[in-house]
């Protein structure tokens, strides 16, 4: 419902190969760890987003999404849903052309909000899982 196959493949495929992604950490029993791991194999640039600004994976990471200095073109979410409607708002503040929020990750006055600012938008899936689909 939040997502259907053609704008997966869009996002997935056409909107750009640098991914902000919130709440990955060095943690490495956290999901975001291993999925970032699985964009970068696909080829995606991933950008961690903590408020620890850790690099993860080889690359450096920010607090915020304001605080990366250059475009991004998907915000893939790994935050609890009370607080996932806050950063699709910075998403679409930054520039942004898609949001992701992840398995579990609901909001969906986020998601009239940001398919209203004229971004893509899927919920409740995984590109880790998506991803390979495409292939």
């Amino acid at each position: 419902m939040y997502g259907d196959e053609a704008t997966i493949r869009k996002i997935l495929t056409e909107l750009g190969d640098t991914w902000a992604i919130v709440g990955l950490s060095g943690n490495r029993g956290r999901a975001a760890y291993g999925v970032a791991q699985v964009l970068q194999r696909f080829g995606k640039r991933i950008v961690p987003v903590h408020p620890k600004a850790e690099t993860v994976h080889g690359e450096r990471g920010y607090a915020t999404l304001a605080d990366i200095p250059f475009d991004v073109d998907v915000v893939d979410v790994f935050v609890n849903s009370d607080l996932a409607g806050g950063v699709a708002d910075e998403a679409v503040a930054k520039g942004a052309r898609a949001v992701w929020f992840q398995l579990g990750v609901i909001d969906e006055d986020a998601y009239a909000r940001v398919r209203a600012a004229g971004l893509e938008m899927v919920m409740d899936r995984c590109p880790a899982i998506e991803i390979p689909r495409l292939r």
